[in-house]
């Protein structure tokens, strides 16, 4: 009914699994085998004192460290109460639950005739069908009614692979609805697969001779490693057997067939044969596990062992795009207005492409190209991440941005459509976020793991930081009174108004106020904020790889370099010998040309470079939609003599310029016959290009 219980003699602490999970103030912050299952001794302690102080609804006495999800709702249980007061209590995701005026119900299939005599389909026993704490049924077929203890009693037995509607038989949709209405899954293998040697006797082969006469002089249970006296089985049925020499075989047939089984294929058992050069699939794998329950009892995410760059793993996501596209229309430079009324539309689907239209144009500084519609979207996921960075939900400094508690962004919630922008914008190519500050970081994805906030992570400039920041520096015991005394409804709201004996008390203090701040005040925000950012998958995806990601949120662009661009590339070399011979030179001309462009000995930069040849300044931007590829621009007519006369130019050194293909991150180089004309060529181009785009910053 609670979980296993769990005693740690050296702390004098011991704790019900189910207790653990459901308490609203506790996280698992260590490692599997820290502390209980990754809780942390001392923040279940300091949950106990938490709790210390919360009558439970119940029972009525102190120590209720359950408490309804719903933030109006103050109901707080013991969680053996719960189970009485019939809370619901969801094992999955950050374990939420319910009391009976906010649960989750299940509804009545239309049609349903109720007045049919029901019973239990796990016990058997009479069952009213009228839907209630007690009694649940399956959401697929409708007609399979049970217990809830019954089917959390199954459940405990069938475990997370075997967990099935008994009548239907249907697995998924059956499991996340019984997640829903309270049933806990372990998420393990079914009792009976756990039992030593239950399936021993599938390893066994049949080894027995059932010829009429047996000649061998061990027996007919003996066989002999090879030889006439080795027992074969029937290829088709396997439960017959014969020594070679008993049934008149060949010293090296192995394919043989008993009497029922030849009957019963006219003769031609003989001629069946098992495929052998397959992988053979054991009886005893355990089978895969549906993505929907990835997380059943853990409060946080396992790590995978491998992971790649950030435009790697955006790159994975991109194959979730596909047309039809979604028109967006953006007023003047209006991005995030746009892209708000993007995602609150009824019909909205973040798998579909974007189409961006700029309207009323000419009323704005933006360039006329933006009727192009690789360049609009560039500019506009540009815009909404510049928008999103000074819109009311983030406060603090530049480039280091804390969530703001904004009541009525709550009640627009802003905070998930804020994230849902974020996932789209990384998703379809956008700059990096680039401005999250560590500490927000940290709230969202754990990382690092297990550090715990300090002040210094608190937005500058605030009142809460203000007074933290006095405390924190209070010198005396008596200064440190004064000041909690001046702070006493800070202290009061954070439930940090006790009394101090010491200064080495402050610590602890300091570090509770911090986390209220930063992380227990701002729940809400934060999972609307999440849940915005599982949008296509993305959070999923930083979830899994926080350090590969941190330079994506926290810090800006990587800096270009002509290492960088260079790899970026893929060089397509013509396979004509003589063609072969021109082009090889020219790659020479092109990693010179872009040192030149990184150490400023060239009129062009190396972020005007990787705009002329890919139509975006940003390498994430690059990358995560497709490989870039260099091929070669060569002359139409090549020139008898080689040079005119007179002038001493090579007939390939002019009319040649490179060209480019944004949609396909193509870039063709002009074959030429020396360095200072391709970078000639080069600078032309790219700066006449340069001039027709939109302006950065």
């Amino acid at each position: 009914m609670f979980g296993e219980k769990v005693t740690l003699k050296e702390h004098k602490l011991s704790v019900h699994y189910f207790c653990l999970l459901t308490s609203c103030g506790v996280y698992q912050r260590g490692e599997e085998d820290e502390g209980i299952f990754g809780f942390l001794v001392e923040d279940i302690k300091q949950e106990a004192r938490r709790s210390a102080r919360l009558t439970c609804f119940g029972c009525k006495k102190k120590g209720a460290c359950v408490g309804c999800n719903v933030r109006s709702c103050r109901k707080m249980v013991h969680f053996p109460c719960g189970r009485k007061q019939m809370f619901v209590s969801q094992f999955t995701g950050l374990f939420p639950s319910y009391c009976p005026d906010h649960s989750p119900s299940q509804s009545l299939c239309t049609g349903l005739d109720i007045s049919l005599p029901r019973s239990c389909s796990i016990c058997l026993d009479s069952i009213d069908p009228v839907l209630s704490y007690s009694i649940l049924k399956c959401p697929s077929c409708h007609t399979s009614w049970f217990h809830r203890d019954c089917v959390q009693r199954q459940a405990h037995s069938a475990g997370l692979f075997f967990f099935r509607c008994t009548l239907c038989n249907n697995k998924e949709n059956f499991q996340e609805e019984m997640l829903r209405m309270g049933i806990y899954i372990p998420e393990r293998d079914a009792s009976w697969e756990l039992e030593a040697n239950a399936y021993a006797e599938l390893l066994e082969v049949y080894k027995r001779c059932d010829a009429l006469t047996c000649l061998c002089n061990n027996g007919c249970t003996h066989s002999a490693k090879s030889g006439w006296f080795e027992v074969i089985r029937c290829r088709l049925c396997g439960s017959r057997g014969t020594h070679r020499k008993c049934s008149g075989l060949k010293l090296d047939t192995k394919d043989w067939a008993c009497t029922d089984c030849t009957q019963a294929t006219d003769g031609k058992a003989s001629l069946v044969r098992s495929p052998q050069g397959g992988p053979r699939r054991s009886l005893l794998s355990k089978r895969h596990r549906p993505s929907v329950h990835s997380s059943i009892s853990c409060k946080r995410p396992s790590l995978p062992e491998r992971s790649g760059s950030p435009e790697e793993l955006l790159q994975s996501l991109v194959p979730q795009l596909h047309p039809p596209s979604v028109q967006v229309e953006v007023i003047g430079d209006q991005a995030l207005s746009a892209g708000l009324d993007l995602v609150r539309r009824a019909d909205f689907d973040p798998t579909q492409t974007l189409s961006v239209r700029f309207k009323d144009i000419d009323q704005t500084p933006l360039p006329n190209n933006l009727w192009d519609s690789d360049t609009a979207k560039e500019y506009f996921l540009k815009l909404l991440m510049q928008q999103i960075q000074e819109c009311v939900v983030f406060e603090g400094p530049d480039g280091s941005k804390n969530l703001a508690l904004d009541s009525e962004a709550l009640r627009e919630d802003l905070y998930f459509d804020v994230g849902c922008l974020l996932a789209l914008s990384l998703v379809h190519g956008g700059p990096p976020v680039g401005f999250f500050s560590r500490a927000l970081y940290q709230c969202l994805f754990n990382y690092p793991a297990n550090r715990p906030l300090n002040v210094t992570h608190m937005t500058p400039d605030t009142h809460f930081t203000h007074q933290v920041t006095r405390i924190t520096e209070a010198e005396s015991l008596e200064e440190l009174k004064e000041v909690m005394a001046v702070s006493w409804e800070y202290l009061e709201l954070a439930g940090c108004n006790r009394p101090i004996s010491s200064l080495k008390e402050r610590e602890a203090l300091v570090e509770d106020l911090v986390s209220f701040t930063i992380i227990t005040r701002m729940q809400l925000p934060l999972q609307r904020f999440r849940e915005g950012l599982q949008t296509l998958g993305v959070f999923d995806q930083v979830q899994l790889f926080p350090s590969v990601f941190c330079g994506v949120f926290c810090e800006a662009g990587d800096h270009l370099t002509a290492q960088k661009i260079g790899q970026l590339f893929t060089i397509n070399f013509s396979e004509q010998e003589v063609k072969l011979k021109r082009e090889t030179p020219v790659v020479t001309f092109w990693r010179h040309f872009l040192l030149e462009c990184e150490v400023g000995r060239s009129s062009i930069s190396l972020q005007d470079l990787l705009r002329f040849a890919t139509g975006s300044a940003k390498l994430l931007a690059v990358s995560a939609v497709s490989s870039s590829s260099i091929s070669f621009l060569h002359p139409l007519t090549p020139s008898p003599l080689g040079f005119k006369e007179g002038r001493g130019v090579d007939w390939r050194d002019e009319g040649l310029f490179p060209q480019s293909e944004p949609e396909s991150k193509h870039l063709l180089l002009p074959v030429t016959s020396s360095y200072q004309a391709f970078k000639s060529s080069m600078e032309q181009a790219i700066s006449h290009h340069v001039h027709l785009l939109p302006i950065d910053g």
